[in-house]
């Protein structure tokens, strides 16, 4: 295999905000009365954050309108982005920034494929957002995994075709993004349940191996 590209989905690969997401949409369900905990929050990995509010909907004891959706939503990402105030670079997962200049040095293109939204906010805050080559991003995909679109708009954005690029997962939608798109798949964290996955990480670095 030739790789010409990695792209990274960022929360759980890059850095965790898990908690942070957690904490948001728990106060969210609070307010309305619904039921939410970590198993439900867990359904909500690499997907919207329109889909995730759909997700805790399901649970909801009245249907809500459409500007009511909009309002939730828009109320979580508020909560979520103050509590990202205690972000920093401290914040980065192991090995993160020593695996990033190793694939710089190869000559590796490097990205950055997630459904957030708030990416530059926290690749700012964590002190990367120079670092990568590309950011696809919520900001510029109308579909979120496992709809491929935000990898082959980080491929199309890299000039790197698909079938050259590895994606690095946490999440089992992002590996089925992957797989969808063309492209390598390697999983880490959660992701290393899937079967689907063409490659298994137990740390960042790991991913050196793979050429």
């Amino acid at each position: 295999m030739n790789i010409k590209a990695v792209i990274f989905d960022l929360d759980g690969v890059i850095v965790s905000t898990d908690r942070y997401h957690y904490k948001a949409w728990k106060q969210i369900a609070d307010q309305e009365g619904i039921e939410f905990n970590s198993s439900i929050n867990h359904r909500l990995r690499g997907v919207s954050r329109r889909e995730s509010l759909e997700i805790i909907l399901e649970r909801a004891s009245r249907d809500y309108l459409e500007e009511e959706k909009q309002q939730l939503a828009e109320q979580k990402n508020e909560v979520y982005k103050g509590l990202l105030a205690s972000l920093t670079a401290d914040d980065l997962l192991p090995e993160v920034r020593g695996t990033l200049l190793t694939l710089r040095e190869r000559k590796v293109k490097i990205a950055i494929g997630s459904s957030s939204k708030n990416a530059p906010l926290i690749l700012d805050k964590i002190g990367l957002s120079s670092q990568f080559d590309a950011i696809s991003d919520g900001n510029n995909i109308s579909q979120s995994k496992p709809h491929p679109e935000v990898f082959l708009k980080a491929a199309e954005m890299l000039g790197v075709a698909p079938e050259d690029c590895l994606v690095v997962e946490d999440a089992e939608a992002g590996v089925e993004a992957a797989l969808r798109a063309g492209m390598k798949a390697a999983a880490i964290g959660d992701a290393r349940n899937s079967d689907k996955a063409h490659y298994k990480l137990l740390s960042i670095r790991e991913l050196l191996r793979i050429r």
